[in-house]
């Protein structure tokens, strides 16, 4: 078995191990210790042929399958994020595992419950910036390596895997910040494309994530000017993965508007930056607000609320009906102890995206109980699910045509 695999196992499973044997939840850890290490024994011999090949020289040339993007997405079903994970913003390795709650290192095993859960998209958001480490915007290899064994973990497990710039602190879309911005876009995905170039279709790129005027009081909302700066920035980004060789040249691409926002002005602003058929619209909508991700909000579902059937209707005008396909790329509703009215809500959500074959990818960031955004479902100490109602749905929807969704 890979070294380093072993590593991340035996490091989720002590570390769950400490913290939990704190907390005197001994039964709990102990269990997370022996699925782990019972998981470590089957996979040894599985791994015996590659445990000394560098994970850099992975998936160096595939086999592509020149697919639409209009295809390749109606081949999703239901997608989930390794949020608060490698998009954290620390330094080093070790801001893998700062924002969580258990520090629990990211492994195969937690990745080989997706499938069986309803899952065959893997969204892993990645913050770059904190890890460039000279002013040429030079990616820190070790960080690069680490990335791409959890690429490894979703693309040999048959999933499609999306991988994306995330807390970017660095770009803002305003006159003065968009040539600089616009140099280091270029940079960093240079360097990405040309170390994922060998893989096939399951990879998909998403250039940004929700860029905005942070701290600024149109955030969330945007401007003009932002949103035409934005577009310039996803044709940078495309231009670059285009040009880098392999099988970038025909890799599906997410373009992402304002803030990935659901706004109808900010989706309606969107340019494509080529024309061709293998871009995919990226937004983000946890919707109703309330309910799904304002922590003083609601915590009933109302059906007869409009926002989810509206958001699809506008995704439909805008990009479906034009043949342009859409992946929500974070979406889900905070725990607030009311799994039934998640649960109904989840499955509104999941019957109005089937109508337009749009899947969606369920922000996962480990976080269950407290104040805070509470949107975790895989319990990742345990390798169990933290709500199984919830999964059951998905796993409902995932083995629906989605035509057959009324």
């Amino acid at each position: 078995m890979n070294s380093k695999k072993i590593g991340a196992i035996i490091a989720a499973a002590v570390l769950s191990l400490s913290v939990m044997t704190a907390c005197g939840n001994k039964e709990d850890s102990s269990k997370a210790d022996k699925k782990s290490s019972t998981a470590a024994e089957n996979s040894a011999a599985d791994e015996s042929e590659t445990e000394n090949v560098p994970v850099s020289q992975t998936h160096t040339n595939d086999t592509m399958t020149v697919t639409s993007a209009k295809d390749l997405v109606a081949k999703m079903t239901n997608g989930w994020n390794l949020g608060n994970t490698m998009d954290a913003t620390g330094e080093g390795l070790g801001s893998e595992v700062s924002w969580l709650p258990l520090k629990v290192t990211t492994n195969k095993y937690m990745i080989d419950m997706l499938p069986e859960a309803g899952f065959n998209v893997l969204r892993i958001p990645v913050s770059w910036g904190n890890h460039i480490i000279d002013d040429k915007y030079t990616i820190d290899p070790a960080w690069m390596d680490r990335v791409q064994e959890i690429v490894n973990y979703g693309i040999d497990n048959g999933l499609y895997v999306i991988l994306n710039t995330h807390h970017e602190e660095w770009y803002m879309p305003k006159p003065s910040e968009k040539d600089g911005d616009i140099e280091e876009i270029k940079a960093v995905w240079a360097q990405i494309a040309d170390r994922f170039k060998g893989y096939d279709e399951h990879l998909i790129f998403e250039g940004l994530n929700e860029p905005r005027l942070r701290g600024e009081g149109a955030e969330w909302t945007g401007t003009s000017e932002a949103r035409e700066i934005i577009n310039e920035y996803e044709k940078a980004f495309v231009e670059t993965v285009r040009a880098s060789g392999g099988n970038n040249g025909d890799r599906c691409l997410m373009i992402t508007g304002y803030a990935a926002s659901s706004a109808y002005n900010n989706l309606s602003a969107i340019e494509l930056p080529e024309d061709s058929d293998k871009l995919i619209i990226s937004v983000h909508a946890y919707l109703p607000y309330s309910f799904a991700l304002d922590t003083k909000g609601t915590d009933k579902y109302d059906p007869e609320d409009t926002a989810i059937p509206e958001l699809f209707e506008h995704l439909n005008e805008l990009f479906i009906s034009k043949g342009i396909p859409v992946i929500v790329g974070e979406f889900g509703t905070m725990n607030k102890e009311n799994t039934e009215d998640r649960v109904k809500c989840l499955e509104d959500y999941l019957a109005a995206a089937a109508k337009y074959d749009i899947p969606c990818v369920w922000w996962d960031n480990y976080a269950r109980i407290g104040n805070g955004e509470n949107f975790g479902l895989m319990n990742r100490a345990d390798l169990e699910w933290y709500f199984p109602d919830l999964i059951e749905t998905f796993k409902t929807y995932a083995e629906k045509d989605p035509a057959s969704a009324e």
